[in-house]
């Protein structure tokens, strides 16, 4: 199986001439002297570094695709023909009362101070690419309106043009900060909430201290890293100047801007753009429960944690850590990953994949359960975009995952909604969009209901990226309750490991989900034999148990 092959992707811009590639390096089989290109080792032959990065940099959102043995993909939905779970007070189980617009997507998470959302997603750190902030109202607006969380990613006050640093270089004020805050809460609900990421510059700058200070927000995240890459976060910059004051802010930036010989090519037009990173974050249990104290003095309510797809001992680390500091939300984020700041082969070829780390992280979750310790609310992503797969994401965590943290997948909404109103203001709606109509109210199929939730004022005002992602939040919401009444839960708390099967053995080795031939199947025997069944089989004692202390 070919799982992936280096030198050429369309996330590059790059592409073999020959239609015939060896597998392993990428190259085309014959490599021609006088070929025009366009390989990745064409182009990096006199652009350098660029490669390295998907591009338009600053302008696509690009995810890795890498195929791997085992992915969701080899998980299938159980369905049920009797019973069900989770129902609402005063429904009973059959045909006119347990419909599907009876299910609840609502989900909360939190040590001790739950956080209420309408549906169990939630969106991805959108921090500082430019993409998240060129496109923030759209995205914080349709988050608030939704009902679902929003983080605000790192080194958002680090990059912000207008920062003003006190004496002892700690943020007095960051109007990209207020700005980001400011339009979520014009538009929240009661439902989700926003909270912002700290990295390893973030906290030197004293970020937890301005946003807790300033604006009263009730949880801060901590983060180890990302699915998409195990470096700290990078942007580009193409202004030499703009470069320089980011390196005097505290950041590594390359090609170092202050040496004269860079800045000579930059001056001749070789140099085009410069990379900001963060740095490595470096952790310790002691130091990793000395922050998170540090941050419950500073006031704040919930602390999360979000971690990336590092091996096991790093995973172990974040349950084990997260379960004895009480962190109130455990987001881990598997490969292959990436919103397009990452570096494109890291992307493809780093890291733990999605279900190989989920798995892992529901059995050692289960493994403190047993021994009564309390295992941390968690959250998966990596890759999802649709209700299938977050329903799978839930039940192959369950008990312990109460939500699927989404990158790009809620990001596109807001940039197509954005865009079908540039392109309506131009008159110049693609036949994709104008088939439905040429007006907003026309087009979006969920303006009305907008509209009453907001009232006739706040919904003219509305970016229609925001609405573009209450939509799609809307099919996934629809979506999953006809999954989960398929499945007879009523309730996002009443799904369970059972309600899946493996379609391959190497699915169920990874999982410990059952092969499709061997789930239920002693229920099937029992049957057989002339046993009655009463309702459905009855999950372990433990998992109980996990339910009724949560």
């Amino acid at each position: 199986m070919n799982l992936s092959t280096p030198n050429s992707n369309d996330a590059t811009l790059t592409f073999n001439r020959s239609k015939s590639v060896v597998p392993t390096s990428g190259l085309c089989s014959r490599c021609i002297d006088g070929c025009r290109g366009n390989c990745e080792v064409f182009r990096a032959t006199f652009r350098g570094r660029e490669v390295i990065y998907p591009g338009p940099f600053g302008e696509v959102t690009a995810g890795g695709d890498k195929n791997y043995p085992v992915d969701y993909s080899h998980l299938n939905i159980q369905g049920y023909a009797m019973g069900a779970s989770g129902l609402p007070a005063g429904i009973e189980a059959g045909p006119d009362s347990a419909i599907f617009p009876a299910v609840s997507t609502e989900t909360e998470y939190g040590w001790d101070i739950k956080v209420k959302m309408k549906a169990p997603i939630f969106t991805g750190a959108l921090g500082s690419t430019e993409i998240a902030r060129k496109n923030w109202e759209h995205f914080a607006v349709g988050a608030a309106i939704s009902g679902v969380t929003l983080v605000c990613g790192e080194n958002v006050c680090g990059i912000d043009p207008g920062l003003q640093l006190g004496r002892d270089n700690k943020i007095q004020k960051s109007p990209e900060m207020d700005r980001r805050i400011d339009i979520y809460r014009r538009y929240h609900t009661g439902y989700g909430e926003l909270l912002v990421q700290m990295n390893v510059e973030d906290t030197r700058l004293g970020v937890a201290e301005y946003v807790i200070d300033k604006h009263g927000l009730e949880t801060i995240e901590l983060k180890w890293g990302q699915g998409a890459k195990c470096i700290g976060g990078e942007i580009k910059v193409n202004s030499i100047e703009r470069a320089i004051e980011l390196q005097r802010r505290g950041y590594i930036v390359t090609p170092d801007p202050s040496d004269p010989v860079i800045q000579a090519a930059y001056k001749d037009g070789a140099i085009k753009e410069f990379e900001r990173h963060s740095r490595l974050g470096f952790v310790s249990e002691d130091g990793f429960m000395a922050e998170v104290e540090r941050l419950r003095k500073l006031g704040f309510k919930r602390i999360t944690l979000k971690t990336g797809a590092y091996g096991l001992r790093e995973l172990a680390m974040a349950i084990k850590w997260g379960s004895m500091a009480k962190i109130d939300l455990l987001t881990i984020d598997g490969a292959p990953g990436g919103t397009g700041m990452s570096p494109w082969r890291m992307m493809e070829e780093w890291g733990v994949p999605s279900i190989y780390l989920h798995s892992a992280a529901q059995e050692f979750c289960m493994k403190l359960a047993e021994r009564g310790e309390r295992a941390p609310d968690i959250a998966f992503a990596g890759g999802f975009s649709s209700e299938d797969g977050v329903f799978k994401a839930l039940a192959l965590g369950a008990p312990f995952v109460k939500a699927v943290c989404m990158g790009r997948a809620l990001m596109i909404p807001g940039m197509v909604g954005k865009n079908i109103a540039d392109w309506m203001s131009k008159n110049d709606l693609p036949k994709t969009v104008s088939q439905y109509g040429s007006s907003v109210e026309e087009i979006f199929i969920n303006y009305e209901a907008v509209k009453s939730q907001l009232g006739n004022g706040s919904a003219a005002e509305l970016p229609l990226g925001a609405l573009g992602i209450y939509s799609y939040a809307d099919k996934l919401k629809v979506g999953l309750q006809q999954i989960m009444a398929g499945a007879r839960r009523f309730n996002i708390g009443t799904i369970s490991r059972s309600d899946l099967m493996s379609l391959t053995d190497e699915c169920t080795r990874v999982t410990k989900i059952p092969y499709v031939m061997d789930a239920y199947r002693a229920e099937a025997e029992a049957i057989l034999n002339g046993y009655g069944l009463n309702g459905r089989s009855e999950e372990k004692p433990v998992i109980a148990s996990i339910a009724r202390a949560r």
